[in-house]
Parts: C-alpha cells; structure tokens; sequence
C-alpha cells in the first residue's frame, strides 16, 4: 500500500510538473508525457486491483475448500 501511494504522489508531482512546462513552454511534448503518465497510473492501478481482488476472493475462497 507504501508503494501504491507513494505511485500516486509522484505521479502527480510528475503531471503537474509536466503541465507547468507546457504552460510555460508551450512544447506538446509536455503534454505528451503528462499523458504517457496518466496511462501508466491507470495501468499500475488496474494490475493493483486485479490482485487486489485474487487476494481477497480468490485465494481466501481456495483455503475455505482446503
């Protein structure tokens, strides 16, 4: 869970930085990796949830029919 959060802050930190420097530059290569960041979080989330839900459904469900 550290490491989740810690995902999300500098994420952020990233996409905000990277939004400045596109206001400030006016470079749509800025807004470009801002995106690539986006994608990736929400990747990093869904893989988090998947095993998120194998944990708790999944692996709980098999040691009850153990």
């Amino acid at each position: 869970m550290l490491i989740l959060r810690l995902l999300l802050i500098l994420s952020a930190f990233a996409i905000i930085l990277s939004g400045g420097m596109y206001l400030f530059t006016r470079n749509r290569r800025y807004l470009k990796l801002a995106w690539q960041i986006v994608r990736f979080v929400i990747f990093a989330l869904l893989i988090f949830a998947v095993l998120f839900v194998l944990e708790r459904y999944v692996l709980i469900g098999w040691n009850i029919l153990l």
